[in-house]
């Protein structure tokens, strides 16, 4: 396919180097096309073109001939892009929504109608997490007769003297900001922000540490593809626990606006490289954990998906700059396109591939050294209640 990434930052030049190494004809769309020209590195061969996401006709100037685009940007761009994409004719793929027109449904689902009059698939939401959490949401309900609830745990951390941004900081800044989501006996609400404090054990070498409700998409998806009573999503970790400081000391306001200081920019892989050197920056971990409670011939099970990607360590022992969450949500896109559902049409999350494509994404995850464990428990019969 001729694929068109808009925005070459820390996940998108990866993403955009992944595509190519798969044989696709790639190119980039960035509005500062130099410094993506840094993040991409001065040995690729990738072309960057200047492409603003906030404007429309840029868009389209920038990505004419793709088949498929992808949207590396800020969610806040996605209609945008969206009615880009639909221009032009092409396929589309994100990362997460913004859930601005609506609180509780993804704003990529108002133009499912408009794909589907183009014969074209618009894949949403199709990273690391969300992305590969709904895929093993799905497959553990799939282990099951009825689901009663599924939680979403993220482990986050970056062991740094500075606030460093692993992921995009305006996405970063969107997510602290937000009101967590939550499905409550088949309702949707709105939570405290950093509240539902449980003490949540993820694997060795993480272990117990506290999680607390976070505005994560997955919330507002799966009640949409799939039986389920109660839905919830908690972050741990010393990145999370930086941000509930902040907002306790009033620090997190939506008024004034993002502070450079607290949400800097995105690190080019030189920049990594350095703050490794000086000391700053020591390690980084990123995991995901996806609980599904509901029983099997009226036997309660908790079905439990452990997902562990490779550490800042890690991911330099292999030769590569790239920090945990940018390396796992840009690894688990390549891994989503190169299964595309071309056949389909209109808006798809990813829960609702068929079973045998997201079979085959996990197992491609798999291979790429990202550790996914499934355990299956049973439960006493008067716990039923309890969920």
């Amino acid at each position: 396919m001729r694929i068109f990434v808009l925005g070459a930052g820390g996940t998108g030049s990866l993403l955009a180097e992944l595509l190519a190494r798969q044989g696709h004809t790639v190119w980039c769309g960035d509005r500062d096309p130099g410094r993506a020209r840094r993040f991409l590195g001065k040995k690729s061969k990738i072309e960057v073109v200047e492409a603003n996401a906030r404007n429309l006709w840029s868009i389209v100037r920038a990505g004419r001939g793709a088949n498929l685009v992808v949207n590396s940007s800020p969610a806040v761009y996605n209609k945008i892009i969206l009615r880009a994409a639909l221009r032009l004719r092409a396929h589309y793929v994100d990362l997460n929504a913004h859930l601005s027109s609506s609180p509780f449904r993804p704003e990529q689902f108002r133009f499912h109608k408009r794909f589907v009059a183009k014969n074209r698939a618009a894949l949403i939401c199709a990273g690391a997490a969300p992305g590969l959490t709904n895929l093993l949401a799905h497959r553990g309900a799939e282990l099951l007769d009825s689901t009663e609830s599924i939680q979403i745990r993220l482990f986050e951390s970056t062991e740094s003297k500075d606030p460093i941004s692993t992921w995009s900081a305006d996405v970063a800044y969107d997510a602290a900001i937000s009101r967590p989501r939550v499905y409550r006996n088949g309702r949707f609400a709105l939570a405290r922000r950093f509240d539902g404090r449980e003490k949540f054990r993820f694997p060795p070498p993480i272990g117990e540490t506290p999680v607390y409700l976070a505005a994560q998409d997955e919330v507002c998806m799966l009640p949409y593809v799939m039986p389920v009573r109660d839905v919830d999503a908690k972050i741990g970790g010393n990145d999370f626990d930086r941000l509930r400081r902040w907002y306790r000391q009033g620090r997190l306001n939506r008024s004034a606006g993002i502070v450079r200081k607290r949400f800097p920019q995105t690190l080019t892989p030189r920049r990594v490289a350095k703050l490794i050197r000086q000391g700053v920056l020591e390690n980084a971990r990123f995991a995901a954990a996806v609980l599904v409670r509901g029983t099997k011939d009226d036997q309660p099970l908790l079905v439990r998906w452990d997902a562990n990607f490779p550490t800042l360590y890690q991911i330099r022992q292999r030769g590569l700059i790239s920090t945990p969450i940018s390396y796992a949500t840009a690894h688990l896109a390549a891994i989503f396109i190169k299964h595309f559902p071309r056949d389909l049409s209109g808006v798809i999350e990813p829960g609702m591939l068929s079973v045998e494509t997201r079979r085959a994404i996990v197992a491609d995850a798999r291979s790429r050294d990202f550790r996914i464990a499934l355990k299956i428990t049973k439960l006493k019969k008067q716990e039923d209640d309890d969920f």
